[in-house]
């Protein structure tokens, strides 16, 4: 085989575990039980008005695409993991709104140059392993003088924490692949997007999560629901030890992160619109 082809092969074999990843589990669960209004909240700051096209890029169960259609707009939902656009339709039919469902790779859109007035991302771009990749797809969506949003989580915050916690317990990322926090960190999102936005807009805000008022329910929820807990949980195998290790590190950062019952989870909310 060609070195080419091998890449492409690679690639492959890696969208197919992220795919495999992100359908186990519940993730639309931590979304509408946890971060209920981080859709909602993108969709106003992106400025989506009646009869916007709108991309929502690793849209998942629609948490930002819904909210967006409901405002109005033409809204596309395009996410690597069937699964999860099928629990979106279920949803959006149930909250009588209709979006187009596509399956799609954040590295590579099936969508023409500017197709779209919002290109947005709700935690979502994020998990996409080769971020220039991720982001000059998102750049070439939007139409220029149109608006980019995401919300990502930060390095610092209990999100991005969390990610640096499994890490040692997790195999090792593939060649090329970057850490998802690190969309968080504004320094490198302004690298990514360059000189082809303006109008550039970040701040680090939180979410206040009063789900878990015991430390170890957070652990026992997110093991449950949320894909990368449960694949590396799974990678340990029969390694009971460390498994209990990760779980009292889990539980301690937990514990650290909460006051009264409540954590507060640090984010980083992006907006700017691609220069003409």
């Amino acid at each position: 085989m060609s070195e080419a082809t091998d890449a492409v092969a690679a690639d492959r074999a890696l969208k197919a575990r992220h795919r495999a990843m992100w359908a186990m589990g519940d993730y639309p669960s931590v979304a509408s039980h946890v971060i209920p209004e981080a859709g909602a909240q993108l969709v106003r700051e992106c400025g989506v008005q009646r009869g916007d096209s709108v991309l929502d890029i690793a849209a998942g169960a629609g948490n930002a695409a819904i909210p967006a259609a409901l405002a109005g707009a033409d809204v596309v939902a395009c996410d690597l993991t069937p699964e999860l656009l099928e629990i979106g339709r279920q949803v959006a039919a149930v909250r009588g709104v209709r979006l187009d469902w596509r399956e799609a790779d954040a590295e590579h859109l099936p969508f023409a140059d500017g197709e779209f007035d919002v290109a947005m991302s709700c935690f979502g771009i994020m998990f996409a392993p080769h971020h220039q990749a991720a982001a000059d797809e998102m750049v070439r969506v939007c139409r220029p003088g149109g608006t980019i949003g995401m919300s990502n989580w930060t390095p610092q915050g209990f999100i991005g924490r969390m990610f640096a916690v499994m890490k040692p317990y997790a195999p090792p990322p593939p060649p090329g692949a970057s850490p998802p926090p690190l969309w968080g960190d504004e320094e490198h999102v302004y690298e990514l997007l360059g000189d082809r936005v303006t109008d550039v807009e970040a701040r680090r805000l939180v979410v206040r999560v009063d789900a878990f008022p015991e430390p170890g329910s957070f652990r026992t929820f997110f093991k449950t629901c949320y894909g990368p807990t449960i694949a590396v949980y799974r990678s340990l195998g029969e390694d009971s030890d460390r498994a209990a290790a990760l779980d009292r590190e889990l539980d301690a950062l937990a514990e650290e992160h909460t006051r009264d019952g409540v954590m507060e989870w640090e984010f980083l909310l992006l907006t700017a619109h691609r220069t003409a």
